[in-house]
Order: C-alpha cells, then structure tokens, then sequence
C-alpha cells in the first residue's frame, strides 16, 4: 500500500469506520442505532469503539464524509414500510441473522428464549445448560454462533464434548416441541413463536464451524475422539473445516479484500506459523512496498506464543468467514465444498 493511500479511509476498516461513526454521532445518538443491532455486531462494534484512541481529525471527516456521500444516495421514501425496513436488514445482516431482529422491531416483540443467549457471556450459557440432556445442549450450540458455541463447549466438561459435538453434526430439523422444551427450560416465551414447522439446524457444516473456533489444543482432542467414535463422521467434519492454510485457495481479490479489514499487527503474527506458500500468496496481493514492508516487520519481530500465533489466526479466519456470509469474498474448506 502506497504512503499517499494510507492516509485515505481505504486503510480503515469497516467496522473502524462504524466505530468511529457512532463516538462521532454521541452517546444518545449511538445508542439508538446500537439497540438496532444483533448481539455479534453489538458486540463486534461495542469491541472496536474501545479500542479506539488518538483518531486523526482527517480520519474522522473522511467517515463522516463517506457516510454522507451514502446517505445521498438513500431516499425516505417508503421508510416505515414494514417491507423497506424488512429489506434494509436483510441486506445489511443476511437472512439468517435478520430474522428475529425483524420480528422484534416489527411484532414489537423483545429478546427472549433461544435469542437471549445470544448476548449472554458463553460461561453464562454454558452454566445454564450444564445440567441438561446433551441432546438440548446439541440444540442451543446449533443455534447460537459458532464461535460463541465454542466458548461454551469449552467451559462444558470434558466428558460430554464428544458427545455434543457428534449431536450437533447429525442435528437436521428440530421439531416445535423440542424448541418448546428448550423455552420452558429458560421460562420464557420462544421469540417469533415456534410455529407449526421444524426448524433447520445443526448439521456437519455447523458442527464444523464450532469445531473451527474452539482453541487448538481442544479441536485436536476432539477430533481424534469424533474419528474414534465414527471416522466417516469425523473426516466429513474435517473436510468442512476451514483453517488458517485454506486461505491457499481463496483467490487474489478475495484475498485483498481480506487483507484490508486485518491489521498489520495481526498479520504479522499469524503469519509466523504459515508456510512460505502462504506467505507468497499474502506478498503477491500487496503492493510491492507494503509486501517489502511486511517481510522485514516479519523478519525484525521477536518469538511469540504459538497460542498467540494461533489466536491471531483464529481472528483472521472469523473476520475471513464474516466476509463470505456477506458474500464479499469466497472461501474453499478443506474439501471440494464452499462454505
């Protein structure tokens, strides 16, 4: 990256530009926008704001700046629809993560039932559900995001990990009474109502996902005893798996896409543990000066903690399957499918 684009909102990430946006707008302001938001992306920008210190004066005007020159682009008309706004979120969260936001701005309903554990700490969860049946701890880990799930499958004891991730994975369609089950458990009213349907959920692909998440001294063990207990099961998981060597196959502009919302820092950590085939392919979607740039920061840094390399990783590849949910670049896992 050249000096002159540095200086540009270019190098600043999406979610710095939505951090500094809302300290922008005040406390008041932020907050109503916030209380709009789903627990992941409160939680996402709630982490940013902090870590904001010392934002040039010119950074600041180019968000402002930018976000002007979107809202331009904007029209009230038809804001208040329940079709607009229904639209508007789905664009911005996906179809998945909309639809009980949708349902509580539009049915004025609140957070509640399976929705609630969504914002709550994942020890908070995992002591809610220690003591139930595996197959409704399977239940709420297929429900909730995986790297929050992966957080609670680690504070869950040792003895049922196996056993909940192999439900998750066989996991298809939960039938009403069971999500009723779960909501009288958590004495509260299921968000949306369950309705006469199954709902879609679980399954290798998120078994997958929580197993992408957990620390990697947890996911070796757990895998070895998933193949122990069902080795087709266990290599269909694997396959679905997308870890830090995967991003191989992801192709340049997907990986430059990638590259603007990692920080440098970041990437030079994980970069520590990557093979040279790794490294060229990061090198070779850089401009030549911000590629000479990242091998001698490489080179002049110190040793780090291999938990600190893989944490590092960790991070990039959830900022990485952020981006494929919406639909910015394509990642290839470990098999022929596409997450």
């Amino acid at each position: 990256m050249s000096d002159e684009a540095s200086k540009t909102s270019t190098n600043i990430s999406q979610l710095d530009q939505a951090a500094i946006l809302l300290m922008s707008l005040g406390e008041k302001e932020a907050a109503e926008i916030l209380k709009h938001l789903g627990p992941k992306e409160v939680q996402r920008i709630g982490t940013a704001m902090t870590a904001l210190e010392n934002v040039p004066q010119d950074h600041v005007e180019e968000v402002m700046s930018n976000f002007l020159d979107e809202a331009r682009l904007s029209t009230g008309l038809g804001v208040g629809s329940d079709g607009y706004i229904r639209n508007m979120l789905v664009e911005a969260l996906g179809e998945d993560k909309a639809g009980s936001l949708v349902d509580r701005i539009l049915l004025g309903g609140n957070t509640s039932g399976l929705d609630t554990l969504k914002w709550m700490d994942p020890r908070s969860v995992a002591d809610i559900i220690r003591n139930e049946h595996p197959q409704i701890q399977a239940i709420v880990m297929a429900y909730i995001d995986g790297d929050q799930a992966a957080e609670v499958l680690t504070n869950l004891p040792e003895k049922v990990r196996l056993d909940v991730v192999m439900r998750v994975a066989a996991l298809d369609a939960v039938q009403p009474s069971a999500l009723q089950e779960l909501n009288d458990i958590l004495e509260k009213q299921f968000s949306g109502n369950a309705g006469s349907q199954s709902k879609d959920m679980g399954g290798t692909k998120v078994a997958a996902e929580i197993m992408n998440n957990l620390e990697s001294s947890i996911e070796s063990e757990l895998m070895e005893s998933i193949k122990e207990a069902d080795e087709d099961l266990g290599n269909t998981i694997q396959d679905l798996m997308f870890v830090f060597d995967n991003l191989k196959a992801v192709d340049a502009r997907g990986i430059q896409t990638l590259l603007r919302e990692v920080s440098s820092d970041m990437l030079i950590l994980a970069l520590k543990a990557a093979d040279e085939e790794l490294k060229e392919k990061i090198f070779g979607n850089m401009s030549k000066r911000a590629a000479e740039l990242l091998r001698d920061d490489l080179e002049a840094s110190g040793p780090a903690k291999l938990s600190d390399v893989e944490g590092a990783q960790k991070e990039i590849l959830i900022i990485a399957r952020r981006m494929a949910d919406a639909g910015e670049i394509v990642l290839g896992g470990g098999g022929e499918e596409m997450l």
